[in-house]
């Protein structure tokens, strides 16, 4: 123990040994002062004095602290239940999931057309009236475009791709973006995996 120095409590040490062990950790020139001798020299009848590396940093440790808590938690399964729900929407509105499910394979092209003429009204009628959507790119197809530095979240490249960019190119599909979502609210009880009932006629 060290003369006319108190020891400190213990929360207070076990705080402190937080402090420095991140500081320690992250900071290379601190863990330098700290593995030195710590000490200045006392004078005599003086007791010694801690040098001004071992005052803790808590801005540093703050600092620390935000970027362990900020780290973004692995993504789980996407939720199904709206993706279900908007399926269902289109097999009301337009018959989706019944024309996918049959095979059209013996129909004439004509048969095929009148259907798919009914199913893309109703399946458009539900789109606009539950999600908002708008072109990712503003130019028409076919328009020459560059691109700075391609997202590849927004924009697909292909053909013969080098680099990292600029690239230009020939946009081919303008691409959506939903800009909102507005599906029904489910009442209690509802299945969602049910995406069309089953009819029964009496």
């Amino acid at each position: 123990m060290v003369p006319g120095v108190a020891p400190l409590p213990f929360f207070t040490r076990l705080w402190f040994a937080w402090v420095v062990f991140f500081k320690v950790l992250f900071d290379g020139v601190f863990a330098a002062k700290v593995f030195a001798p710590r000490l200045d020299e006392p004078k005599d009848g003086e007791a010694p004095k801690l040098v001004e590396a071992d005052k803790p940093a808590p801005v540093v440790v703050e600092k620390i602290v935000e970027r362990i808590v900020e780290k973004p938690a692995p993504a789980g399964p996407p939720p199904e239940g709206a993706a279900l729900q908007l399926l269902a929407l289109l097999q009301r509105e337009g018959r989706f999931v019944d024309f996918l499910e049959e095979d059209v394979a013996s129909f004439s092209d004509a048969d095929i057309g009148a259907a798919a003429r009914v199913v893309h009204g109703g399946c458009r009628k539900a789109l606009r009236e539950h999600v908002k959507l708008e072109p990712v790119r503003e130019e028409e197809e076919g328009a020459k475009v560059t691109l700075p530095e391609a997202s590849p979240n927004e924009v697909k490249l292909t053909g013969n791709v080098q680099g990292k960019g600029p690239h230009t190119g020939v946009l081919r599909h303008r691409g959506w973006r939903a800009v909102s979502v507005h599906l029904p609210t489910a009442v209690s009880g509802h299945d969602a995996r049910i995406v069309a009932q089953a009819e029964v006629e009496l």
